[in-house]
């Protein structure tokens, strides 16, 4: 089954890559590694925002994590060409807007690296960091960047 196959079954529906914010690129390509800069967290285009123990709650962060997974995807197919050239996805850096008192970061970032585990199976299985950050660019909850090993 083809990755694109495989979002359909699991009813996503890739937006058009964000475009940068910033004097950078969505992606570079570099000795068989794609690296991916930070995704922000939005939906239907509206930039989800917050901070977590604060105002949004875990079950909120994560959704706006899998938000992050969803547009880092969408940056891999801009950048590839095709799902289908993903190898691995190799490490996720995920940055949660959070109060100095919150620590469940993992479980936010989980809402990122289960998306990638579903979608590309033991392939989508990677290392990761979650760090509690005092703000995030333009207010949003959760950032996540990727380096994905690609194939030929």
């Amino acid at each position: 089954m083809s990755i694109e196959q495989r979002l359909a079954e699991l009813g996503i529906e890739l937006p058009a890559p964000a475009a940068p914010v910033a004097a950078y690129v969505p992606a570079v390509e570099a000795g068989g590694l794609l690296f991916i800069s930070g995704q922000v967290s939005q939906k239907d285009g509206q930039r989800i925002t917050g901070r977590l123990g604060e105002d949004m709650d875990l079950e909120a962060g994560r959704d706006a994590a899998r938000s992050c997974g969803i547009m880092l995807l969408a940056q891999m197919k801009a950048a590839l060409g095709s799902l289908d050239r993903v190898a691995r996805i190799v490490k996720l850096g995920a940055f949660v807007n959070s109060t100095a008192d919150f620590t469940d970061q993992p479980k936010v970032a989980d809402g990122c690296s289960t998306l990638m585990a579903e979608v590309f199976g033991n392939a989508g299985k990677h290392a990761r960091s979650a760090v509690g950050v005092p703000s995030l660019p333009l207010g949003v909850a959760v950032e996540v960047d990727a380096v994905v090993a690609i194939k030929a």
